[in-house]
């Protein structure tokens, strides 16, 4: 989807305290193999911290940086993978209270991984509905602990992390524009995260932690392993291509590219050798010091880029992600100016 008239005013990140590898490893938390294949040195950690707080604290920011009133803000969406602190509990209805408390429409999407750029794609489309719209507040949380999550095992190859992020798309303007932003969806590769098991009447009725890697290896038995690489790599490629071709660019042109904060295994195999991306163009110096935020991956590590000065003006960012389901996002967003709350 094209997006002339669509900017970024402003984002904001709720990391807590950084964990080291090396301690994990140390405690017998984190399985040594996983460290040595990662390349993670750290995640960020809540002690206490709920997602939804997390969350807040972020949307605060975002708000602050945007110079936005409640009366601004026609939407707010909140992406999330986990448990976010309350059971039965509208969350994003919790942000819009803490942050806003305006009237517009407050929705949560659990689209997994990919919710951040599912979130970006919806309030695009949602802004651009009607000429009275002007922005929207996007945030991202999530929390994995015990007993429901082992962030060292549910998901092997991907140490999970703890945080908040959030993003102000807007209508009027902003130090970013978006360019393009597409979503693609395979749902033929659904029981990749669900596996065997069957439908249960309560959370974890079948045991904690959850176990990804038992639900992936039920699916590679019954479909195959080629099956299941063809179509997820077919599905990154899809909309990539799209979106590039929405942007009128190619992946090549851009100064940066977004990733998941995924292991340097994962990274490789999924992206940089099918994509020829070189490391140095993304964020992995600083992301596999966080670790993986869920749904939050893409608006950290823009925000890292641009509140470090690392992204100048001119610079075209591509953002890219994956959510279980499977679906695919991707997003073209060009620098136009530094804003007063970069380094520099």
């Amino acid at each position: 989807m094209r997006t002339e008239g669509m900017y970024i005013r402003a984002t904001g990140v709720r990391l807590p305290a950084a964990l080291p590898v090396s301690e994990a490893v140390a405690a017998g938390d984190c399985p040594p193999r996983t460290a040595e294949t990662t390349g993670i040195v750290s995640v960020a950690r809540s002690l206490g911290e709920s997602a939804a707080e997390m969350a807040v604290a972020a949307a605060a920011q975002a708000l602050d940086r945007a110079e936005a009133q409640a009366e601004d803000i026609d939407l707010v969406l909140h992406a999330d993978t986990y448990h976010q602190g309350q059971d039965l509990w509208p969350v994003a209805s919790y942000i819009q209270r803490e942050t806003l408390r305006n009237t517009c429409p407050a929705l949560e999407i659990r689209q997994m991984s990919n919710g951040g750029l599912a979130a970006l794609h919806l309030a695009a489309a949602y802004l651009r509905s009607a000429p009275g719209h002007r922005d929207a507040l996007l945030t991202t949380a999530d929390r994995f602990c015990p007993p429901g999550i082992d962030r060292w095992r549910t998901d092997p190859g991907t140490p999970y992390a703890d945080g908040g992020t959030a993003l102000v798309l807007s209508r009027r303007d902003g130090f970013a524009s978006l360019s393009s932003v597409v979503l693609y969806a395979d749902a033929e590769l659904e029981p990749l995260h669900r596996g065997d098991t069957p439908f249960s009447p309560a959370p974890f009725t079948h045991g904690m932690p959850v176990d990804f890697d038992a639900a992936k290896r039920s699916f590679v038995e019954r479909m195959g392993i080629s099956y299941a690489v063809a179509r997820s790599s077919a599905g990154q490629y899809n909309v990539v291509k799209e979106a590039m071709s929405d942007a009128g660019m190619e992946l090549a042109d851009a100064a940066w590219v977004i990733l998941p904060h995924f292991g340097r295994r994962r990274l490789q195999s999924i992206y940089y050798r099918p994509f020829g991306i070189d490391p140095h163009r993304t964020t992995w110096d600083w992301s596999r010091t966080v670790g993986h935020l869920g749904a939050g991956d893409q608006f950290a590590s823009l925000d890292r880029l641009v509140s470090s000065g690392l992204a100048v003006p001119g610079d075209r960012c591509v953002l890219m992600s994956v959510g279980a389901g499977y679906s695919w996002g991707c997003a073209v967003v060009d620098i136009l100016e530094r804003p007063s709350w970069a380094v520099g």
